[in-house]
């Protein structure tokens, strides 16, 4: 029998190659795998269910990263899958692989960054696990939200002239973690080695500490908008873009000179020289909110102060592009987070 390695399929490809032959049995399953949440039916509660593993040296690098940050980071990952469904998130379970190397000190650290997230967010911490490991930390959180059936945004919404919104900038975390790496290896083997991290903080914050966009969707609510499709950028744009082209059934048109870039980022991208739309679109661990609305609901989008309209959905047959500033058409392919790329 001929073996096919877990890289040529990626995470979603993976994903689905395992779990295509599984069929629901619980009436209270309403969306199982293939969404930021799986949805659940309790006494006609909706329940969102979301969980993330990190892993030392897949995920995170110590060597840059306090354990303060990590374990806000963690938590703000997992808060921004139920967010990306429109939902409100009310518990999370914590469970740790520890290797030999941490003390106890070393875990009160991370958690006292799980429970500046959980305080912030409003959110309890309700349980979790902890086993011994021989690789290093592994970090496992799931998060349980709720919504209503009228609240719910799945990625499978989105019609023709839908208009295409984000929250945010782009490519910023990307630009951060290139910055980490750079330092990194200048400092290598050098014990008095200083970072020059000057005029670069929030690429640092949006790498080190990112923030779930909650603020989003409170303005959304404020303003009356409810997207049609929606999820967070956690694998770069343009993969978030084709997964709502997939599942909805659509197309779509992405501006170039509508894509949101800090100046921190742009300053960075050419001092590595390095393509800045590129960045943007591909960079992933933004976890800003994308989304589409209705094409009638333009006044109101707008006005929006947390994002701005950056395309259009079209029909499938036209397929998924950017359009560049010269007006030609770029087809958008998924070059974003792939961990079996990153093993």
């Amino acid at each position: 029998m001929s073996e096919t390695e877990i890289s040529t399929l990626g995470e979603f490809g993976l994903i689905e190659s395992l779990t295509r032959d599984f069929k629901v049995k619980n009436a209270s399953t309403l969306r199982g795998v293939g969404d930021d949440c799986a949805v659940l039916n309790y006494d006609g509660k909706r329940v969102l269910v979301t969980t993330d593993l990190l892993l030392e040296g897949i995920h995170f690098d110590l060597t840059y990263t306090p354990l303060k940050h990590l374990g806000y980071k963690a938590v703000a990952v997992n808060l921004s899958d139920i967010y990306a469904m429109n939902g409100t998130p009310r518990q999370i379970t914590v469970s740790l692989g520890i290797s030999k190397r941490f003390t106890v000190e070393h875990i009160n650290e991370l958690y006292s960054g799980i429970y500046a997230a959980c305080e912030k967010y409003g959110v309890d911490l309700v349980g979790g696990d902890t086993s011994a490991s021989v690789t290093g930390l592994l970090i496992s959180i799931t998060c349980i939200g709720e919504a209503t059936e009228e609240e719910i945004v799945y990625r499978s919404g989105a019609h023709d002239t839908d208009l295409i919104c984000v929250s945010g900038d782009l490519g910023t975390a990307y630009m951060g973690l290139q910055l980490l790496e750079r330092e990194r290896v200048a400092g290598a083997g050098q014990k008095d080695f200083q970072p020059d991290f000057a005029g670069r903080e929030y690429l640092l914050e949006r790498q080190l500490k990112p923030e779930p966009r909650a603020d989003v969707i409170a303005e959304l609510r404020e303003l009356g908008i409810k997207p049609t499709a929606m999820m967070d950028v956690s694998d770069g744009l343009s993969s978030e873009l084709l997964h709502i082209c997939k599942e909805s059934g659509v197309g779509c048109r992405v501006y170039e000179d509508r894509i949101p870039i800090d100046y921190q980022t742009a300053v960075m991208a050419e001092e590595l020289n390095m393509n800045l739309v590129t960045a943007a679109m591909n960079g992933g661990e933004d976890y800003e909110l994308l989304f589409t609305v209705p094409l009638p609901q333009h006044e109101k989008v707008e006005q929006m102060k947390t994002a701005r309209l950056i395309g259009r959905i079209t029909k499938p047959e036209l397929g998924a592009y950017m359009v560049a500033r010269d007006d030609t058409e770029l087809e958008i392919r998924a070059q974003g987070w792939n961990a079996f790329d990153n093993a």
